[in-house]
């Protein structure tokens, strides 16, 4: 007993020995010397620990120490120079008595540094080894058994062998005759315009040693294609889900092989059946009229949209109804006529979809505005307020743009010129259009001035035109004047003389306002049949006192005496001397006429023939008026 005791320590200092030289093993190594040092400081009885890698021998059965009577081999494991892939089954056969506590399985590839690949602890002894775990390359096993009766090993190792797995590659996966793009990536996708009942062909290809089968998915409509294999493999799927969709999918390939290795690969597919549209063009500068004939129409593609569609490929264009012409560039260019023309626009996606027609009004106007007239209020030197100024004008196309349109003024001395050159330069009136007021603070300094005016027309193409200087006198705002109907002789027709010739002149002077001035008023006389030469002769000159037009109306009688027989013309003149600024000058003087009698012919006398007219229109009033009174 005490021997056994000793012979228990003895091989128990060997173990811790062995365990000392194996500290520079690998993972698994480590796991074992753990377990070691457990043993060496247990009963002889407990169940010990692997040893570790360097106690194992190179042969394919090697016994611990020489004490286990226990004998493992791989009984289906790697032969020597075999090609192993995918999972292999590894077990072992024991042979001799003791007791097989475990088993190590370790891999390596150069016999220096050995990889746990696992420990088996209980029966059945066997592993299925996934070799895809593992990189291509040529291998040994080694098993290490653990005999708990003698505390030893057995062990065994398996023939040189090569991993050759293959992962699948995938050589070809498309989908045929798309209507547009390859499907081979986002930027490319293959595009279909096909109908809900339509079905799309799959094709594939694949390199593998032992290929198996391969599956589809994402693909349009409800459902999925069936795998393709393991039983045949037909390399490919004629795919219709009865409800093909519009939109856009991607379709992705799963190919498997017997070794349990795959591969994907995806296409990028889409389905459109639905016409682009039209967006914002822009015709010429992008305003509503356009200048020029020449008219350049852009962004007929860039506007264009084809939605989550194939996208747009070329735009049809027609003018005023005629046939459609087709482009892919992004603007054309016009050459039209002077008015509204309609541009109609369409446009077709990559898979041969039109979308609905774009109408698209297209304004040409090449003539500047016309200037018709003037209106301009009466300007007087009695004016209190502005003048009200506007002017007519008229564009037959486009029509006049009056937030860009203005008149300009200022004032003239002579009202001559296209500059004022009282005022200088000319003065913009405001925003208002071809509509304003001129507003001073007095009227009165700016008599006989003349204020001038032009506009400047703008129509909405933007065509422009000035218009020539017109002027506008500024004239007094006082007017004196005869009441013609009120002023008269008592007798047109006398025998001339101091006694028979006398007759009686009655006038009436008004002003068109109160006037509190004095006023010079006379009487003049000439022969009618005078010569160019004779002048008016003054009968008399009156001088009426301030105040006396105060009431704008004033009665004056003067007497004359016929001189001679014959015709005589009378003139009742108003400021001869013009030294009251008036509104109109030329009323300023009456004209009456009377007859001296001959005495020796009576009846008809020199010139007489005029007044016998007029004796026929008073005979001809009097008789109206006896008739009215009788009535």
């Amino acid at each position: 007993m005490d021997w056994n005791r000793a012979r228990g320590a003895e091989r128990r200092g060997e173990l811790k020995g062995n365990l000392e030289r194996a500290s520079n093993m690998g993972r698994g190594a480590a796991v074992w010397l753990v377990a070691l040092l457990l043993c060496a400081v247990l009963p002889t009885h407990t169940p010990h620990a692997l040893p570790s890698a360097e106690i194992l021998d190179d042969e394919h059965v090697v016994a611990s120490s020489g004490v286990s009577s226990l004998n493992i081999a791989f009984s289906n494991g790697p032969n020597q120079d075999e090609s192993v892939t995918g999972i292999k089954a590894l077990t072992f056969s024991v042979a001799g008595t003791g007791t097989l506590d475990s088993i190590l399985i370790e891999i390596s590839t150069d016999e220096s540094a050995w990889t746990t690949v696992v420990n088996l602890t209980s029966t059945p002894w066997m592993y299925p080894f996934d070799t895809t775990n593992e990189a291509n390359d040529t291998y040994i096993l080694r098993a290490s058994g653990w005999d708990s009766d003698a505390e030893g090993f057995t062990i065994a190792s398996s023939g040189w062998f090569n991993i050759t797995n293959q992962v699948p590659v995938i050589t070809t996966f498309t989908v045929l005759n798309p209507d547009a793009g390859t499907g081979q990536s986002l930027s490319d996708r293959a595009w279909f315009n096909i109908d809900s009942q339509a079905t799309l062909s799959f094709r594939w290809g694949a390199s593998d040693d032992d290929l198996k089968q391969a599956t589809l998915a994402n693909v349009p409509g409800p459902g999925t294609p069936a795998t393709d294999g393991p039983t045949s493999l037909t390399y490919g799927w004629d795919w219709s889900s009865g409800n093909m969709s519009e939109g856009i999918w991607s379709p992705r390939l799963t190919v498997y092989d017997d070794s349990g290795l795959s591969n994907t690969s995806t296409l990028f597919i889409g389905i459109d059946r639905t016409g682009p549209s039209i967006g914002s063009v822009t015709v010429g500068d992008g305003a509503a009229w356009q200048q020029s004939g020449t008219v350049t129409v852009d962004g007929l593609l860039s506007s264009a949209s084809d939605g989550q569609g194939a996208g747009v490929a070329s735009v049809d264009y027609a003018l005023n109804g005629a046939s459609w012409t087709s482009t892919t560039s992004d603007s054309i260019s016009l050459t039209l006529a002077e008015g509204v023309h309609q541009l109609s626009l369409r446009a077709t996606d990559r898979v041969g979809n039109t979308g609905d027609i774009t109408t698209v009004p297209v304004r040409v106007d090449a003539t500047a505005p016309v200037g018709i007239s003037w209106v301009v209020d009466e300007l007087t030197t009695s004016r209190i307020g502005p003048a009200n100024v506007s002017f007519i004008a008229e564009d037959a196309d486009s029509g006049i743009d009056n937030s860009s349109s203005y008149i300009q003024y200022g004032f003239d001395s002579n009202g001559v010129g296209e500059t004022p050159d009282l005022s200088g330069r000319w003065l913009t009136m405001g925003v208002n259009g071809l509509s304003g007021q001129v507003g001073l603070s007095s009227w009165a300094t700016k008599s006989r001035q003349h204020l001038m005016f032009r506009a400047v027309l703008v129509d909405e193409a933007g065509n422009s035109f000035t218009t020539q200087a017109s002027s506008y006198q500024i004239l007094p705002g006082l007017d004196l004047f005869w009441n013609i109907s009120e002023t008269n002789v008592d007798r047109i027709v006398v025998r001339p003389g101091e006694q028979t010739g006398n007759i009686t002149i009655t006038s009436v002077l008004e002003s068109n306002e109160d006037y509190g001035g004095s006023v010079i008023v006379r009487l003049e006389t000439a022969p009618a049949d005078r010569s160019a030469s004779v002048d008016w002769t003054v009968m008399e000159t009156r001088n009426l006192p301030a105040g006396v037009l105060s009431n704008s109306s004033e009665t004056i009688i003067w007497q004359y005496t016929v001189p001679n027989a014959g015709q005589f013309d009378l003139r009742l003149v108003i400021d001869f001397a013009d030294v009251i600024d008036e509104y109109d000058e030329g009323n300023n003087n009456n004209y009456l006429v009377v007859t001296g009698a001959s005495l020796d012919a009576p009846g008809l006398v020199p010139s007489f023939a005029p007044s016998i007219l007029l004796i026929v229109l008073v005979g001809f009033a009097l008789s109206l008026l006896q008739r009215k009174t009788r009535d």
